[in-house]
């Protein structure tokens, strides 16, 4: 009898643990690289992913019924895994390019962000990307800033693993500039807001998308529809508001 019990409660959890494991796997993985203030970042204290697109993710998610799981992913692995379809989503303030739309798919375009350049505060030598002739640029791998700095003829590009250590040697004086997103750019200047200041203006003209496994139509269409939704009742403003509230 006692044999029969022991069974049936293996069994249970068995079949319990089972259960669990495919509604696991019937989660749809979004990868994010939570290195992009405001856009992604790990929160200090709970050490979940947080930010403009984490909110505006489960918001779409909310919105057209999606199951969603987040990983962590580092960028370039991050572009290689989409390519690959590792991931079913992708959202890390990611500029829609063509040479991108070649590997993977794009939602249509929730915000616009272009690229500007970043300096130390007693810098009066650059002003905008037109100075940075001669000068030591960093950005992090990978990124649309990369690519501008890389445009620009006698420039040396500095690459790093994220913009985090850009800023950081920026800040110290190991480069003479960086260029990234604005808003990215904004958020890292408010953080070492006595050492350093974002120059110019904003020099290109970038829309930000979701990245999805080539041609998944069908998901395409869903996350389409819900952000036009969100985007119409003023939702995107809101994160607008709530994540570049420090932005002057």
């Amino acid at each position: 009898m006692k044999n029969k019990v022991l069974f049936t409660i293996i069994t249970l959890i068995a079949l319990s643990l089972l259960a669990s494991c495919s509604q696991q796997s019937d989660a749809l993985t979004v990868a994010t690289d939570a290195a992009f203030p405001p856009f992604e970042i790990i929160d200090e204290e709970t050490k979940e992913i947080i930010g403009f697109d984490i909110d505006l993710m489960n918001a779409i998610a909310e919105k057209a019924g999606l199951d969603i799981v987040y990983k962590n992913v580092a960028w370039d692995p991050l572009l290689a895994g989409m390519a690959e379809c590792q991931y079913d989503m992708a959202i890390s303030a990611m500029t829609i390019t063509a040479a991108r739309a070649e590997q993977f798919s794009f939602s249509d375009p929730y915000i616009n962000a272009g690229q500007i350049v970043a300096v130390q505060i007693g810098n009066e030598t650059i002003n905008g990307p037109e100075d940075l002739v001669g000068m030591t640029v960093g950005a992090q791998i990978g990124t649309t800033g990369s690519m501008e700095i890389e445009a620009i003829a006698d420039t040396t590009l500095k690459v790093y693993d994220t913009y985090e250590l850009a800023f950081l040697d920026l800040a110290n004086g190991q480069v003479d500039a960086v260029v990234a997103d604005y808003p990215l750019a904004v958020s890292f200047v408010n953080k070492y807001s006595d050492t350093l200041k974002v120059v110019g203006e904003v020099f290109t003209d970038e829309n930000f998308g979701i990245a999805f496994c080539k041609d998944n139509n069908e998901l395409i269409a869903q996350v389409n529809a819900a952000l036009a939704e969100l985007i119409d009742e003023g939702f995107v403003e809101e994160l607008v508001f709530k994540w570049y509230s420090s932005v002057d």
